[in-house]
């Protein structure tokens, strides 16, 4: 089964790193995508933009509104994904603790509902 698991975390405090916490960070991340992907298991991922640069659009009366920034005022913020196949949400669950924001933010594991249990459904 598929996974999309949602890395949050919070912005500010990510900022307030210095470049070398941050590089130890992405080695750690490279790493576990190196493994990932040789067991088969990383379909892809990246980091996003700050929250500040995305913008949410909603449809109101057929008109699209767009509105700047994040749907949400929270603490943390969606910062990347990794979209994976598991055998299980227990396996989803093991992978999602590994990635390195886990210590510091969330990560959210979502199924991915496929074409054909969309279609039956």
């Amino acid at each position: 089964m598929k996974y999309m698991l949602l890395i949050y975390h919070d912005e500010q405090t990510w900022g307030a790193r210095t470049e070398a916490e941050k590089q130890e960070i992405y080695k750690e991340y490279r790493e576990l995508i190196q493994e990932l992907q040789a067991k088969g298991i990383y379909l892809v991922g990246d980091q996003l933009q700050p929250s500040e640069t995305g913008q949410t659009v909603r449809l109101r009366n057929g008109k699209p509104l767009v509105t700047d920034g994040p749907f949400a005022e929270t603490r943390e913020q969606l910062g990347g994904f990794f979209f994976i196949e598991a055998a299980s949400d227990d396996e989803a669950k093991s992978i999602a603790a590994r990635i390195p924001s886990a210590r510091m933010g969330a990560i959210e594991v979502r199924p991915v509902v496929t074409a054909n249990a969309a279609k039956s459904a």
